[in-house]
Formats: C-alpha cells, sequence, structure tokens
C-alpha cells in the first residue's frame, strides 16, 4: 500500500456506501450504517496510521482496493 489515506477522504468513502456521521468526539468521527447495524470510528488525521486503517476496512467489511475506488 503506497498511498495513504486522511480520515477525510475515509468519511467521504464511507458515506458513499451508506455510513452516516453519528457525532465527534474531539478528533474522532462516530460513523453508524442503518442497514448493516455496524459504527465505525475515524480519526480525523492527516494521515491514518495502517493498523488502523486495516481495522476501519476491515469492520466496515471493504478491502483496501475497493477504497480506493470510493475516493
Amino acid at each position: 500500500m503506497s498511498k495513504t489515506f486522511s480520515g477525510r477522504e475515509v468519511v467521504r468513502a464511507l458515506r458513499r456506501i451508506g455510513y452516516i456521521v453519528d457525532h465527534q468526539r474531539g478528533s474522532h468521527i462516530f460513523m453508524y450504517n442503518l442497514e448493516k447495524n455496524k459504527s465505525v470510528i475515524v480519526p480525523q488525521h492527516r494521515e491514518i496510521k495502517i493498523g488502523t486503517l486495516h481495522n476501519i476496512i476491515k469492520k466496515v467489511g471493504i478491502t483496501i482496493d475497493e477504497l480506493k475506488d470510493l475516493i
């Protein structure tokens, strides 16, 4: 994985697949999908660390390539 993703890009991608912003606490955005009944927390940082990004996409159920296509 050569490209890094910002929190803003990940939030935009998750909105495209049906997640909505539930609330924000500090620099962390809590997102929720009503259809799948899943929630995920996205840090609003300039660059999301690789491990954090992998945990987000694993919980959401998409691949890194699908995330790149959504952004």
